[in-house]
């Protein structure tokens, strides 16, 4: 697990929200969203139509390496989007611990595909196909927060 370099400041939010001021003690970390992502079952992937309508859609995936992987056949709403438009955002099932991804998104380098695959295995007691397309989603910037203490650990990451 490597730790991607990373600056830790506040959301921009309307003042109504309440937050204010530097991230505190309740700042929450980017390990505490690495938690969040290994431990979750379905990733929420939202891509672009090249007309910019959105849409979103629940896979399943593996954090491995800094990354979400998950498939999509190339038919597929999200892989076509993808192909137009290489960006996503991706959002966890929890509303109350909140992890949300704005990132790239390319198809998986063959290199990479076995120790995936394996993950994968692991995790879902499936094995996608070596033929299937994967992809690697790597986030450039995340937010948090967990709802019962919103004002306090509502925390922006951004990478590079």
């Amino acid at each position: 697990m490597t730790d991607r370099a990373h600056r830790i400041d506040r959301p921009h939010m309307p003042e109504s929200y309440g937050i204010t001021g530097a991230p505190g003690a309740a700042a929450l970390t980017w390990q505490w969203a690495r938690e969040q992502l290994v431990a979750s079952r379905n990733y929420w992937i939202a891509t672009a139509r090249d007309d910019g309508r959105a849409h979103a859609t629940p896979v399943w995936g593996v954090w491995h390496d800094d990354a979400i992987w998950f498939g999509a056949d190339a038919r597929s709403v999200k892989a076509r989007n993808l192909a137009a438009i290489p960006y996503a955002v991706v959002h966890l099932e929890s509303g109350d611990d909140v992890v949300i991804l704005e990132g790239r998104v390319a198809r998986a380098h063959p290199r990479a595909m076995s120790d995936v695959l394996d993950a994968y295995e692991a995790k879902y007691g499936l094995r996608p196909s070596e033929s299937d397309p994967l992809y690697r989603f790597v986030a450039d910037r995340a937010l948090l927060w967990r709802e019962a203490d919103f004002v306090n650990s509502a925390t922006r990451i951004t990478f590079g």
